[in-house]
């Protein structure tokens, strides 16, 4: 890179800051590298940033974060040089280099890869940092050749599952393609190369092709009056490989290597695009999809089709307004989380999107900026276990409920920890980043102190639920009956954060909940201690669904009865009977339907009960035991039992409901 390159690409900022760059640009040129020659220069990193138009705090922590400058610029004389905001993104990508806690089996392991990107997030200050990151990664896997085998696979497989998924929540398509590719590059150079190959050879045809019916769509809608933008939409070698995987297909069998992407004005402009282009070319009814009509579950909205032109070419359109546009590229529609396709909880969703946005819209980085440092995650901390797990706690946890998350076993035989090699309290807050060693004794023995809030030894409260069941089984034992004379406990509220990791494995023989006559065959909803045979009914009072998260309770009678988390009967039990709480999960292989009740309010008409039967025959959900009531006010209420097979299918339904005329509500009962 040149002084004379910089001079035209910086001009857009202010004169002092371009001297400021250019001063360290030449003191980086005049550098010579100590180390080996493997490490990503900066200067050309700010290269591949600068098309994202980042400004000036970002090129400047760029430079600065240089491995080469580490040793020669402290945080003071940074803040007191180019001010603190360049001293927090320069002490962030200090800490992303070098994060080491990606290992060989993490790919094997979705949640806590999840976790990871999570940690990312949640650790740094500033989200320019992680664009900075992405940079520098782009840069190291451009020469990742050179390096050690094993090397190359670490960074390679840590790319795939930590930072290309990012890349891909926070909208930054460009980085997220390159990451992707480069990565593949070095995991399976053989069907990288292929593909390329595949796709250098006829790369002039295809171009051909998209100018050629671009051109003629362009004409056609100049016909109609209609203005759009129209581009071909490029297709790039990992997930044309991903394709070929998942629908088992050779190269020339992909359709969509051809494809076009066009932008209208109004929804009303979609379909007429669509009409035209179906009325002047053939197209194949198998590969239409409506999403605009039928929006996906996580509200991607776009019109997909597949026509033949003149000479037989199958070419892939997609249509869709502006605004459906920005919301499938800045996350409003949470289109990352459909790419995926895996589950990322609500919070995560929001941040994610938040982020997103900070990056395209200048105008608000500011208040952004700020709703980033201070609520991101902000009741989460992240910390190391010895052998470089991440550990997701909320935040003010101590290393006892550190230890009571790795296994009840750890907590009853916790005596001590060490939070970065130091002995430490058992009471001492966990930051985000410690690492912590949990010292233990044979014995399992929990100290009756844990259970004291005011003490501080415990912040989590299935952690306390824990300590406070041990000694309630020493002075208690499940199998002895309760005294007449004895005080029932006061009832204590159960909360979901209580009920998700128990061990029913230490408390309970399962053997006699299995059907005697049918233990070979029976296949239950829900699955125990990893058993799918075990005897298990839904309770009636809270409908559960799969998808909810749900409790088991064993009953005396009816083996083991399956509660949403949420069910006021699962709040309301003793302590004693708590002790009889179990985790379940849903069986993946079941898909038949649940009976779910629901409470539909809407304006009464003579029709309402006739409209909103046909609705549901035409959404294919079977429906019973209904019940309509007519107040005073012309509203009517009406309550009945939906058939579904899981909640997704539960919410597209309400939502669905919501749309038609008269409905005011459309909510599950609870």
């Amino acid at each position: 890179m040149t002084l004379a390159t910089e001079s035209v690409l910086l001009t857009s900022f202010p004169k002092k800051e371009q001297e400021q760059i250019q001063y360290l640009i030449r003191q980086l040129l005049a550098l010579k590298d100590s180390g080996p020659n493997r490490r990503p220069k900066a200067t050309d990193v700010i290269k591949i940033l600068y098309p994202l138009h980042v400004d000036s705090h970002c090129i400047l922590a760029t430079l600065l974060s240089d491995s080469r400058f580490e040793e020669k610029y402290n945080a003071d004389q940074i803040t007191a040089r180019y001010g603190k905001v360049v001293t927090h993104l320069v002490q962030d990508i200090h800490w992303l280099n070098h994060l080491a806690v990606y290992s060989p089996t993490t790919h094997s392991r979705p949640h806590q890869a999840e976790t990871l990107r999570r940690m990312v997030l949640a650790m740094t200050q500033d989200i320019r940092s992680i664009m900075i990151k992405f940079a520098y990664r782009i840069q190291r896997l451009r020469n990742l050749s050179h390096e050690d085998k094993k090397v190359q696979y670490i960074i390679a497989h840590e790319t795939l599952e930590i930072y290309a998924p990012l890349a891909n929540r926070l909208g930054i398509n460009q980085f997220k393609w390159e990451l992707e590719d480069l990565a593949f590059r070095h995991l399976e150079s053989k069907h990288y190369h292929a593909i390329a190959d595949s796709l250098a050879n006829n790369r002039n045809q295809r171009e051909t092709i998209i100018q050629t019916n671009i051109q003629a769509l362009t004409k056609l809608l100049a016909q109609e009056n209609i203005t759009a933008t129209l581009y071909g939409r490029p297709k790039h070698i990992y997930s044309i490989w991903n394709k070929m995987q998942k629908k088992h297909l050779e190269f020339e069998e992909l359709y969509d290597l051809l494809a076009i992407r066009i932008i209208v004005a109004n929804t009303t402009d979609c379909y007429t695009v669509l009409g035209l282009a179906h009325s002047h070319w053939q197209y194949v009814p198998k590969e239409f999809d409506d999403y605009i009509a039928n929006p996906k579950e996580n509200g991607y909205q776009s019109l997909h089709s597949v026509i033949l032109d003149h000479t037989g070419n199958r070419i892939e359109l997609q249509i869709r307004t502006q605004d459906m546009h920005e919301q499938a590229e800045l996350g409003v529609a949470a289109h990352w989380h459909y790419k995926e396709g895996k589950a990322i909880n609500k919070t995560t969703k929001n941040n994610i999107s938040a982020l997103r946005k900070l990056i395209d819209d200048h105008d608000s980085q500011t208040d952004l900026l700020e709703n980033f440092k201070s609520k991101l995650f902000s009741d989460r901390i992240f910390v190391r276990t010895p052998a470089g797990d991440i550990i997701d706690l909320i935040k003010g946890a101590t290393p006892l409920d550190f230890a009571y998350t790795i296994h009840t076993d750890i907590g009853h035989r916790c005596r001590g920890a060490k939070i970065n090699g130091l002995i430490k309290p058992l009471t001492q807050p966990l930051q985000s980043g410690d690492k912590v060693e949990i010292i233990t004794v044979k014995q399992a023995i929990p100290n009756y102190n844990w259970t004291q809030l005011h003490l501080g030894f415990l912040k989590t409260p299935r952690a306390l639920r824990k300590v406070r069941s041990w000694f309630k089984q020493q002075s208690q034992p499940l199998n002895t009956k309760k005294k007449p004379s004895q005080k029932t406990p006061t009832p204590t509220p159960i909360t979901p954060s209580v009920l998700t990791d128990q061990h029913p494995s230490e408390k309970f023989d399962l053997t006699p909940l299995l059907p005697p006559s049918q233990r070979h065959n029976y296949k239950s909803d829900v699955i125990v201690s990893e058993l799918d045979n075990v005897l298990t009914s839904l309770a009636h009072c809270c409908s559960p669904a799969k998808g909810d998260p749900i409790i088991g309770f064993i009953s005396v009678k009816k083996g083991i009865t399956v509660h949403r988390q949420g069910c006021r009967n699962i709040s309301a039990l003793t302590l004693e009977q708590q002790s009889r709480l179990l985790e379940v999960n849903w069986s993946h292989t079941n898909t038949k339907p649940y009976a779910v009740p629901i409470i539909i309010t809407a304006s009464s008409n003579d029709h309402l009960l006739n409209n909103i039967m046909q609705f549901f025959l035409t959404q294919k959900v079977h429906i019973s035991n209904v019940t309509l009531h007519t107040a005073s006010d012309s509203t009517a209420t009406l309550l009945l039992s939906v058939h579904i097979t899981d909640t997704q299918q539960l919410e597209s339904l309400l939502e669905k409901t919501l749309q038609l005329t008269g409905i005011i509500s459309a909510t599950r009962q609870k």
